[in-house]
């Protein structure tokens, strides 16, 4: 009787999957680089919690240590101005998409609660965003994010 582990399984590529919706995050271009992960990091974490669709299975390596979850699909970082991700926001809003915004408030903040009121303390309008992330449709998604550039 061998004890011995069986051979890894080898990763074979199956056809391309298209997803008809799309994940993306848009960050104001003069954010420093630490800024730009951490909104990131932020801003997605509340389509996972809030979109179960969007969450993958489970992961596990061939030894069968389990891993978290991801995303079932990529997740598009762009760039743009102030007024762009104005723009975006409002057209996010105007077009129902589930999305998360980060302001400039929140980088004075330490936690949850404290974000929420400073979200909370300012009208739509006047929302100093340095960030929003997106979901929906692919369609609607390009359209949302008109005017911004894939991150360098």
């Amino acid at each position: 009787m061998s004890t011995s582990t069986p051979a890894p399984v080898p990763f074979e590529p199956a056809e391309p999957i298209r997803f008809d919706t799309k994940i993306a995050v848009l960050l104001r271009a003069d954010l420093a680089s630490w800024q730009r992960l951490n909104v990131t990091a932020f801003l997605v974490s509340g389509l996972g919690a809030t979109l179960p669709e969007v969450v993958g299975e489970p992961y596990e390596d061939a030894d069968g240590t389990r891993y978290l979850p991801m995303f079932r699909q990529p997740v598009l970082v762009f760039e743009g101005e102030k007024e762009t991700l104005r723009a975006a926001h409002g057209r996010a809003l105007g077009r129902a998409l589930p999305c998360a915004v980060f302001t400039a408030d929140l980088f004075a903040t330490g936690n949850d609660r404290d974000n929420r009121a400073a979200v909370r303390a300012v009208p739509t309008a006047d929302l100093d965003l340095v960030g929003l992330a997106v979901y929906g449709p692919r369609s609607g998604v390009d359209k949302v994010l008109k005017g911004a550039r894939m991150h360098p």
